[in-house]
């Protein structure tokens, strides 16, 4: 069994670690924070005694909390212990963290080497060689271990000075390794190393880290050709580096900057190739009228899915429909290139070839296949699975320590922690047993933690697990309430949060349908805190509050209030064109990529949902029907 290949052992040999139950009540947890709290204030025998009599599942928690506050000598055998049992959980790190810093503090060498693992803490990695070093391990093995921690784009900790020091004396410290760590802080570290690199390069060639930095810190320098004084490979790399910068910056200034160092430099065809990249997919994401001609000098080989993107969406501005079809035939094509080389021949008159390209593409569960079939007058096709997994497998991870823990973590609300423990399980399982434990977080109504396992494991047809009904009573009442389609409110939700009430983005947004603070307090016309937005009631609300809100600016249409949920009604109105145009061309051409990926997957999971409830009907039906304007 691959779920805890160490948890027969810890269930029959360590039982003060591990409890055999399968669940925990409310009893049983306030147990647990009641011993966890003694734990940690220090009390050796109150803490013998609560753990004594704890029967949970996150005992081992307990245990955790008194060894990370009690690192002593003393304690070497029963840290050992904990370590050799816990090896590769999530309850390692912690504790080996907290003993390798005590041993540390102690200048216990033996034993901190003894107990190290490889890590990327810099501080004890440093450690663990000069620990060796001084107990008498070969110069030469250790030192060569250093370059690797030396050739990072940041500053190391103290730890590692006097390393550094014995390594650059023996010579480790070439102008190579010197030039390639400049490269890698000036291009996207800690520019402070800067003046210490620069002093480690020969005299005249120091100016060049000043160049370096002064590109960095503003791309319009590379326009100065004076600056560059010698036309060397390293003034090359440096111009190609601020050129690929400054063409997001000021794209005019970029053109101009570039023909003058063509000249100058005697720049290599990859070097050139890069520049051709970067200036194709910049131009063409600011829909420049040159944009088309970036895009042609890039070489076959340099063409990735981004490129192609903007290569299509230009050409589709431009309705280029011969040349659509000349750059996508005989390509390995995505099923969106596969469906704008469908609607081109369609444009051309070739009715018979497009519907040969969309038909294939109608079978398939996505926004572009909803589209194909609606071009095409067929219904829907969902591919549907059931899950079926085994009732014993099932019994047998509901009893995997790794899922006792993470259930009863899920329980206290202690999400973080309860995620380390799922993904302990995943890593731990075999696809059977992925899907076991899937099964049981959709019981459990983890609906997040199901959605990502399968799609981890690619199992993609399995829609009453992808696509769940969580929260059905909310999303109904409120859908309802605010006269917003049910189908719709489920699959923004869907694509926000995957229906975890504790997200939150780096944007700032939180719940089940992830609003801002300021958002939901202008939709509900009071304040409304971070905290409200955690509760499912007061996020499905004012979620579809806000859906309507933006459906009434959008004047009804949908697809624009879609988009606005995303991006800002203001932003997505400055999108909309004076002329009419399908409203898969429209969306096809949103500039940015989060917002036009984000409308077309809301789409899908609408259509996805819609079906679910049992109607018939495809939607893109009267979408393919839509026009878009101001």
């Amino acid at each position: 069994m691959h779920l805890y290949p160490r948890g027969l052992r810890i269930v029959t040999l360590c039982s003060v670690f591990i409890s055999g139950i399968s669940f925990a009540s409310p009893d049983l947890h306030k147990d647990f924070i009641q011993a966890e709290k003694i734990a940690r204030s220090g009390n050796t025998k109150n803490y013998q005694q609560a753990i004594s009599n704890l029967e949970h599942p996150l005992k081992p928690y307990v245990q955790l909390a008194y060894l990370k506050n009690h690192p002593l000598l003393k304690n070497e055998q029963e840290i050992e212990r904990f370590l050799d049992v816990y090896s590769g959980t999530p309850l390692e790190w912690p504790l080996r963290k907290t003993w390798l810093e005590y041993l540390m503090k102690k200048r216990n060498k033996a034993l901190f080497i003894k107990y190290f693992k490889e890590t990327s803490d810099a501080e004890l990695s440093c450690t663990h060689l000069r620990y060796q070093l001084d107990l008498g391990a070969p110069e030469a093995a250790i030192l060569k271990q250093v370059t690797e921690l030396w050739l990072v784009d940041k500053s190391q900790p103290k730890a590692c000075d006097s390393l550094f020091t014995l390594w650059q004396k023996q010579g480790y410290m070439s102008q190579e390794l010197i030039w390639q760590r400049l490269t890698m802080v000036a291009e996207k570290g800690q520019h402070s190393l800067i003046p210490y690199l620069e002093k480690q390069l020969p005299a005249n060639e120091q100016y060049l880290a000043d160049l370096y930095y002064e590109v960095r810190k503003d791309p319009s320098a590379t326009a100065g050709l004076y600056r560059f004084k010698k036309g060397s490979e390293k003034e090359a790399q440096i111009a190609i580096y601020g050129i690929r910068r400054l063409v997001w910056r000021d794209e005019e200034l970029a053109i101009r900057a570039w023909d003058k160092l063509e000249q100058k430099f005697s720049f290599s065809q990859e070097q050139k190739n890069d520049v051709y990249y970067s200036f194709a997919l910049a131009l063409a994401s600011k829909q420049h009228v040159q944009a088309k001609f970036w895009l042609n000098k890039v070489p076959d080989e340099k063409q990735d899915d981004a490129l192609m993107q903007w290569q299509l969406t230009n050409l589709l501005q431009l309705q280029d429909w011969p040349g659509i079809v000349a750059y996508f035939t005989d390509k390995t094509l995505s099923n969106g290139q596969r469906y704008w080389l469908g609607y081109a021949l369609l444009q051309q008159g070739h009715k018979k070839k497009s519907n040969e390209v969309w038909r294939d593409l109608a079978e398939k569960r996505d926004y572009y296949g909803f589209l194909a079939a609606a071009r095409l007058g067929l219904a829907v096709a969902l591919q549907e699975q059931a899950l079926n997994v085994d009732d014993a497998l099932i019994k047998e991870v509901q009893q995997a320590p790794g899922f006792l823990r993470a259930k009863a973590f899920f329980e206290l609300e202690r999400f973080t922690s309860a995620k380390r423990e799922w993904n302990y399980l995943l890593n731990t399982s075999t696809e059977d047993e992925k899907l076991a434990a899937a099964s049981l977080a959709h019981q459990e109504g983890w609906h997040d933690s199901v959605i990502i396992t399968l799609a981890q494991i690619e199992r993609f047809h399995h829609l009453d697990l992808r696509f769940p009904l969580a929260f059905e009573e909310l999303f109904e009442r409120y859908s309802k309430r605010s006269n917003i389609d049910l189908a719709w409110s489920y699959a923004i939700a869907r694509r926000e949060s995957s229906f975890a009430p504790n997200a939150s983005s780096s944007a700032g947004a939180h719940g089940l349908m992830q609003l801002l603070p300021s958002t939901a307090s202008y939709v509900n016309k009071g304040s409304v805190s971070r905290s409200k937005l955690y509760d499912p009631k007061v996020n499905v609300k004012l979620g579809n509050d806000y859906l309507k809100y933006l459906k009434q600016k959008a004047k009804g249409n949908e697809v624009i209030a879609t988009a606005s949920y995303n991006a800002g009604y203001y932003r997505v109105e400055k999108w909309l064109p004076k002329e009419a145009i399908d409203f898969d061309l429209w969306v096809e051409g949103i500039p940015y990529r989060e917002t036009r990926d984000y409308v077309k997957n809301v789409f899908a999971y609408r259509q996805v949902y819609h079906t679910r409830f049992g109607f018939a009907d495809n939607l893109f039906d009267e979408l393919v029907k839509m026009k878009i304007q101001k």
